[in-house]
């Protein structure tokens, strides 16, 4: 059977989490698999979290919306890499099809609360905080005579001088750009305002080319760090990816803007840290050093 285990978890870790680090012990990664073992902890603990709740019949997540307003956020319970997960969720419309996309990768799933503001992954060890980065959605900024496809063709030129695939992807001229932009009523012939900034999709997944921006980790308030380290004592974690989104900025206290911590990763994909689009990649192999040094129980078992 431990045989199997292994075999197992080799082909899900090789399917669905190539590139994630393993730094925990098995116990470590099942207290925090899914989205409603982290939103439990947030809520005994006095951690600021999105108001939500997991539903498998659609109707649960129709109520929710009815009872809290718009907008929304759907994901799968279990899941990495924002894989379906859809948000902001304006309309009842966005909703219907974001349950249907997001029960393709697993049957239960939690709708929330979303918060306009700004998107980071904090990485925290137990040597303190290792890297944080704030995450952005596809996007390009006017200069007021190139076309959205040719601003595009100018990112993707810049990535690739900077080398950052296969880590951040380049911006797809595909349908789910046509589509976003159309919500928006442009297409790739469009010629944006200088100074303007157009996103091209509506998340912050590196996949439809999402972009990274290194954060001095030192700009981080007091509290905010003992937030983390919080977090991360709680799941009795060697190390935790958690992703918060903060209204106004994470230099600022939680306690004095909206905040939420949308859930914990603990096979943070750590490789994102190290090909920022935006920001000076740091050294982060004292880090490393000391993640590679740990003896952990039954790391090759899911």
């Amino acid at each position: 059977m431990r045989a199997l285990k292994r075999i197992l978890y080799s082909w899900i870790d090789k399917r669905f989490l190539g590139g994630c680090s393993s730094y925990n012990s098995l116990k470590v990664r099942k207290s925090c698999r899914s989205k409603l073992q982290g939103r439990t902890v947030f809520a005994a603990n006095d951690i600021p979290h999105a108001k939500g709740t997991t539903f498998f019949s659609p109707l649960k997540a129709v109520r929710f919306a009815r009872e809290h307003g718009f907008p929304l956020c759907v994901k799968p319970n279990v899941s990495g890499f924002s894989r379906g997960s859809h948000f902001p969720i304006t309309n009842y419309r966005e909703l219907y099809r974001a349950i249907f996309y997001a029960r393709a990768w697993w049957p239960v799933s939690v709708v929330e609360q979303y918060l306009e503001g700004r998107n980071y992954r904090v990485l925290v060890t137990n040597d303190g905080i290792m890297s944080v980065i704030r995450r952005y959605p596809p996007f390009v900024d006017g200069d007021g005579e190139a076309t959205i496809s040719q601003l595009i063709d100018r990112e993707n030129a810049i990535r690739t001088e900077m080398q950052l695939g296969p880590v951040i992807h380049l911006i797809p001229k595909d349908g789910r750009v046509l589509g976003h932009l159309k919500k928006q009523q442009l297409s790739l012939d469009s010629i944006p305002a200088e100074g303007s900034r157009t996103y091209l999709f509506h998340r912050v997944a590196l996949a439809p080319g999402g972009v990274v921006e290194i954060v001095d980790k030192n700009s981080l308030s007091p509290e905010n760090l003992e937030l983390f380290q919080k977090v991360l004592s709680l799941f009795k974690a060697n190390i935790l990816g958690i992703d918060a989104i903060f209204e106004r900025g994470i230099e600022e206290s939680y306690r004095s803007q909206k905040t939420i911590l949308l859930e914990v990763n603990s096979r943070p994909y750590l490789k994102m840290h190290d090909f920022p689009r935006f920001g000076q990649a740091e050294d982060l192999s004292s880090f490393y050093a000391t993640l590679e040094s740990l003896e952990l129980e039954e790391q090759d078992i899911f």
